[in-house]
Parts: C-alpha cells; sequence; structure tokens
C-alpha cells in the first residue's frame, strides 16, 4: 500500500508525455499509479537496491515500453541518469526512504523485532556485511556513536554496555534476541514504542548507509531535474526529514551574503522553489496503514 499516493500524484504535477523517476520502486505502488497517468510519450525509470523488489514489479510493468527497472543505489542516481541521458530531463523524481513493508514483514531480512530471525538488516543481501557481523566486531565506543546518532536513543551507553557484555560470552545473532537484550535494560513505557525500536532503527541506518545515500541523492536531484521538475521526498523519521528539509531550504535561497543584493552571479541564485509545507497522512489513511503515521512529503521545484 503506497504511502501517501493521493498527496504524491499531486505533488508531482504528472504531464501525459513527462520523464519521472521513481528512485525506490519498493513493490511498485507510486510507480504503478504514475504509469497509468503517462501517455504513450511517457516515461518512468525505477531503480532499487533490493533484488526482491526488482523481482516483485509485474509482468505488465517490465513489457511496458515506457518503463524500465534498475538494480542500483540511489547514491547513484546522477550516474543511472547520466547513462540514459536524462540529466536535465526529468519531470518529476520521486523518493519514498525507509524500509519497505515487505521488508519489514519478512522474518529472514532482520529488520524487524516483531519477528524473530536472523540479524541481517541489508537491503542488498548481495553487498556489506550483516548486522550481526557488525555487532560482532564493532568497538563500544562507535556502536554507541551510532545507536545515540542514527538511533536518538538516550540509553545508548547501557544499551551498548549490555551489548558488549552479552557478546563476549555468545554471538548476537537473532533479531529477538537482540531485542530482549536491550528490553533487558532500556525501559519501556506504557503505550510508547518498543524499547528496541531506537536501536533497530540506528543498525539499519548504519549497515545500508541510508543517510549517506539520501546526501548524495539529494545533490543529484537539481542535476537530474528539467526546469520545473519536481522533487518529492517521503521521510519516516527525524533524521531523514530534517535533511530533506535542509536540503530544500539552502537550495531555494540564495547564500546569506547575497541576500537583496539586486544582482547575484548565477552560480549563486536558488534552484528550487519550495511547494507548500509538509504533507502528513490523514486519519483515514492511518487507520488503514498504520505505518504511514510517522511519514512527511515535501516537495520542491527546480527553477
Amino acid at each position: 500500500m503506497p504511502v501517501l499516493l493521493g498527496p504524491v500524484l499531486q505533488a508531482l504535477n504528472i504531464k501525459e508525455n513527462g520523464c519521472y523517476v521513481d528512485g525506490t520502486f519498493g513493490r511498485g505502488g507510486h510507480s504503478r499509479e504514475i504509469l497509468r497517468r503517462l501517455g504513450n510519450g511517457g516515461r518512468l525509470l525505477a531503480i532499487d537496491r533490493d533484488s526482491r523488489a526488482i523481482e516483485a514489479a509485474s509482468p505488465e510493468m517490465r513489457t511496458d515500453p515506457r518503463f524500465e527497472i534498475v538494480k542500483d543505489e540511489i547514491a547513484h542516481l546522477e550516474n543511472i541518469a547520466a547513462e540514459r541521458g536524462l540529466l536535465g530531463k526529468v519531470d518529476g523524481l520521486l523518493l519514498d526512504l525507509g524500509v519497505s513493508s515487505p521488508q519489514l514483514d519478512e522474518a529472514g531480512r532482520g529488520f524487524s523485532f516483531r519477528l524473530d530471525g536472523p540479524l541481517d538488516m541489508r537491503m542488498d543481501t548481495e553487498k556489506g556485511i550483516s548486522a550481526a557481523e557488525w555487532l560482532a566486531s564493532v568497538d563500544e565506543r562507535t556502536l554507541k556513536r551510532v545507536i545515540a546518532e542514527f538511533g536518538e536513543e538516550r540509553f545508548a551507553g547501557r544499551i551498548v554496555r549490555a551489548i558488549i557484555t552479552a557478546r563476549s560470552s555468545e554471538a548476537i545473532t537473532r533479531t529477538g534476541q537482540l531485542a530482549e537484550l536491550i528490553a533487558s535494560v532500556a525501559p519501556a513505557k506504557s503505550g510508547r514504542i518498543h524499547p528496541a525500536t531506537r536501536t533497530f532503527q540506528a543498525i539499519r541506518i548504519f549497515i545500508n548507509r541510508e543517510l549517506e545515500q539520501l546526501d548524495a541523492a539529494l545533490a543529484a536531484s537539481l542535476r537530474l531535474l528539467a526546469p520545473g521538475g519536481r522533487l518529492c521526498v517521503i521521510s519516516f523519521h527525524s533524521l531523514e526529514d530534517r535533511k530533506v528539509k535542509r536540503f530544500l531550504r539552502n537550495a531555494s535561497r540564495e547564500p546569506e551574503q547575497y541576500r537583496g543584493m539586486p544582482s547575484i552571479p548565477d552560480r549563486f541564485r536558488p534552484q528550487l522553489k519550495l511547494i507548500g509545507k509538509a504533507v502528513a497522512a490523514n486519519a483515514d489513511e492511518i487507520a488503514d496503514n498504520p505505518r504511514a503515521r510517522s511519514a512527511h512529503l515535501r516537495t520542491a521545484e527546480r527553477i
């Protein structure tokens, strides 16, 4: 169930024969609806680094001459577009950040502590090391920094000490094992999130280099978008949203030293125009899809 589907389609301002990029295909919910609004001259390029997401693209989409799907990372967005001659020609770029529902719902992927499974957490299981492998070797200082910074976890110190102590006698290889360990040292407040939520988020973000990926994709957006092209970004936690908000703000105004001046060098002129305020899911969508409750959509237009 694609998050904020109506607001996304409205924000993209889809042109019948326009060129669009879905940088985070997931299970294709947004892409499918974008394709339905394109004419014969339209084009949609979808990207995902998860092989299972690529395999999940429907036969109807795969055989559609207007559609192409690529297994790659959004950090490589500029190169992907350049190889296809799309720099400066994209009418809309969508980035739906974070993990997809199928990734959370498959115990074997190791993203969720609600389903016991191997502690993996890699979006691309063909690259890098798993969360379990990283936890087995990471030093205490780095682990504390990751959990405190990427999880914004106030109990990072006690969680790290528990992990370091536990791994000295037994390898931490299961999601349930890690979740129980965290719950034993981090207090849970009634009605609040599970004590392991922030730590799982932090490890996932680090393992997948999610914030680095986001930085690269945002920078590339300025070179992809045609004048009037829209950048739409859906974020799910404060670290992502702050990065997106800061990027859009900085790209939509001239540097402070030129503010108010009658003549500004071209390279310092604003490159984006903000479109409305951040959009959150309404009560009806949250009732149908509880995972939409933390989603925020921000939109800007290339000048």
